[in-house]
């Protein structure tokens, strides 16, 4: 199998995955996904689609990761991931479309406004 890549964004995040076969070592920006990542919670999303595929020993995968925060940059790696596994078997679209990690989540934070201190909120009135 030849190196397969994919992209994943959230937010302001973007993240290049390239998934090779290997035996589950998943290397974010020349570190280990447990050094990066410290929370266990992302730590979670980011295995997600492979824990769905049952595939998380099968795989090496090597990320470039920029942007944002650690929050949207493991939900980018996740969308990566799954593109990734689509590429390479596409009968496992069902699945990871099923559970929501072919979507990309185009929330992303909204403008500040001129003549307002943040994007929704307004200097306080004085009617006097």
């Amino acid at each position: 199998m030849e190196v397969i890549n994919a992209t994943g964004r959230r937010k302001s995040s973007v993240a290049r995955v390239y998934v090779s076969e290997g035996t589950g070592k998943i290397t974010i920006n020349k570190k280990d996904l447990t050094e990066y990542f410290p929370s266990a919670i992302l730590q979670y999303v980011v295995k997600q689609p492979l824990n769905l595929l049952e595939v998380a020993e099968k795989y090496d995968i090597k990320v470039n990761i920029f942007g944002g925060g650690f929050t949207g940059q493991s939900q980018a790696l996740r969308l990566a991931i799954a593109r990734a596994l689509v590429k390479i078997n596409a009968d496992d679209k069902k699945a990871l479309k099923a559970q929501g990690f072919l979507t990309r989540d185009s929330r992303s934070v909204e403008r500040k406004k001129p003549g307002q201190p943040k994007a929704r909120r307004r200097f306080q009135f004085s009617k006097r």
